[in-house]
């Protein structure tokens, strides 16, 4: 399987096994040519304004000519802790145009995990909006963080419905905390410094680094994935390549248009969505919170839209809730579900009210994320993670690192292509350990691989749990109970048993209140072998998510 690659029989009529990666010198060089080529196009919409290609540059130059002015020297980093608002895309190729390093922060961050990225990220420079601003106070004298700039959400709104927006953020809806920066420069204060300056074009190579993507702060030290420019240029090209054959269906003369409504600091969204988009001269609706599902379906009521990646938990909450007929979906082309399994039920739901299929793909931060993909030509549901996206190799390897070659038989899932990370920031032994000799990244999920080269997801490692000697995957089980009416969302964990080692504890959201326990371990005994069967149930109003919606097993372990 190293020396062949069975999953190109596979591929869409037009699709190719490899693409150039050498395309742009640089990202830099990515976005300018957007920017020459669409300056008249929208580029970003946001609350009801657009923002177009031409202004995005305009901004960019400024602030990329501020930042240069504060003495940032080439390399150094700049931590973004942004939600979905025009303010990002503007910082991120004023960053990169600086010839300096983008940190993606999660703005959800405690003091805590700020303090540790920006100390591990030697981030000499911050970009936040106002509403997280106390936890940045927390922290930043043990940081070495020089410069603050602060952002509001009513920033490039214009005068009068900024000033609304950001007096309804602060006094009405009380979104932000009283705080105390006294250096911090205000975002359009930054701008119209910058606008007096002039921005140096610095050289910029395919192997300089482009951004630090952590990782792993569900399982432990959060670590910086070290992504290239080439490395997320390539993945930018190969998703484009995959996803051609449904995008060539928008009619004729239409802008192509995708609802971003994925964090952007997600690399799910940066790559698929910002950077995808500005390839294609596409327009991108900004959602800020996904998690209010009527302000989501509002917006998406006010637009045509032809992509949508999200993660199982998103397109879930929308089929399920009572405005989701308000929207035009009969537009979009693309679904596709990523970040963590898409199950089986919310497949089946979407496809019924959309038309559209969940097209699910695999990825990782530190593959720029896309490795895997299901086909965009499929009319329903596969339940696999599909197969390898042009210039991509994956395989199985044993617990002694040797490849598994038997059709069915489970392995660690390993990659390489042109968009695996260079390594972890600062962390040799740590990117030593998830290499293999010849250069594939070594995922930590287990899986499968059929006669056609199409993989599927068993499970993480460490989520397995071992329930007398046998191993049960908590996404198997999961994907059973998703099915049983009444179910919204379900989550498996195992818990320490005295007899077993391990038991199944299954934690699950009602959709129907008369839902019972007894109901639920009927239709687990009829679907599911004795071990695999939960031995605890518990019922809760939510689950615990990451701000991208994926649910946290890590912390339903340890409430037990």
């Amino acid at each position: 399987m190293t020396t062949d690659r069975p999953w190109l029989a596979a591929y869409p009529q037009g699709v190719p096994a490899d693409i150039d990666a050498t395309r742009y010198a640089s990202l830099v060089a990515l976005m300018d040519e957007a920017f020459a080529k669409y300056a008249d196009r929208v580029a970003y919409s946001f609350m009801g304004k657009d923002v177009s290609y031409a202004q995005t540059d305009a901004l960019s130059r400024a602030f990329a000519a501020y930042l240069q002015g504060l003495g940032l020297a080439p390399g150094e980093r700049v931590a973004i802790m942004l939600p979905n608002v025009p303010q990002y895309p503007v910082v991120v190729a004023a960053i990169l145009r600086a010839g300096l390093v983008v940190v993606n922060v999660n703005p959800l961050y405690t003091p805590r995990e700020l303090e540790h990225q920006l100390k591990d990220s030697g981030a000499k420079a911050i970009v936040l909006i106002e509403n997280f601003a106390t936890t940045l106070e927390q922290c930043l004298a043990r940081t070495p963080v020089e410069h603050v700039v602060l952002c509001a959400m009513g920033d490039q709104l214009g005068l009068l419905k900024g000033a609304l927006v950001n007096y309804v953020v602060r006094k009405v809806k009380k979104m932000v905390p009283a705080y105390a920066l006294p250096r911090a420069v205000r975002f359009n204060d930054a701008l119209a410094q910058g606008t007096q300056g002039t921005l140096r074009k610095p050289g910029i190579a395919p192997d300089d680094i482009a951004l630090l993507q952590y990782t792993g702060g569900t399982t432990g030290v959060s670590k910086g994935a070290v992504l290239l420019h080439r490395n997320v240029i390539a993945n930018v090209l190969q998703t484009e390549a995959w996803n051609a054959p449904a995008m060539e269906k928008i009619p004729a003369g239409e802008q192509p248009t995708a609802v971003c409504a994925l964090p952007l600091y997600h690399i799910f969204a940066f790559t698929v969505n910002m950077m995808l988009s500005m390839r294609l001269g596409g327009k991108t609706i900004l959602i800020p919170n996904p998690r209010d599902l009527p302000a989501v379906l509002k917006e998406l009521s006010k637009h045509r839209f032809h992509s949508f990646p999200a993660v199982s938990t998103l397109f879930n909450g929308l089929a399920n809730h009572p405005d989701f007929g308000s929207v035009d979906w009969t537009n979009l082309r693309v679904s596709l579900g990523g970040g963590m399994a898409v199950q089986d039920a919310v497949a089946k739901l979407w496809l019924e009210k959309t038309g559209c299929p969940v097209c699910e793909g695999y990825g990782l931060s530190e593959t720029s994320p896309s490795v895997s993909c299901n086909l965009v030509t499929v009319t329903e549901f596969t339940g696999t993670i599909g197969v390898p996206i042009p210039g991509t190799w994956m395989k199985l390897l044993d617990d002694e690192g040797k490849e598994v070659t038997q059709s069915g038989q489970p392995g660690e899932i390993a990659i390489k292509g042109p968009q695996v990370m260079a390594g972890y920031w600062q962390r040799p032994e740590e990117t030593a350990q998830a290499m293999t000799a010849d250069g594939y990244f070594k995922s930590g999920d287990i899986g499968v691989i059929d006669g056609r080269g199409f993989f599927k997801i068993i499970d993480r490692k460490k989520d397995m749990v071992l329930v007398s000697g046998f191993n049960v995957y908590p996404n198997e089980v999961e994907q059973v109970v998703a099915n049983c009416p009444g179910v919204l969302e379900c989550a498996v964990v195992g818990v320490p048993d005295e007899k077993t080692g391990e038991a199944v504890k299954l934690v699950v959201v009602k959709k129907s209140a008369d839902l019972t326990e007894a109901q639920l371990r009927a239709f687990c005994h009829k679907e599911l072998t004795g071990y695999k069967q939960p031995k605890l149930i518990e019922f809760r109003t939510e689950l615990p998510k990451t701000p991208v919606g994926k649910i946290l097993r890590r912390e339903l372990r340890d409430k037990k």
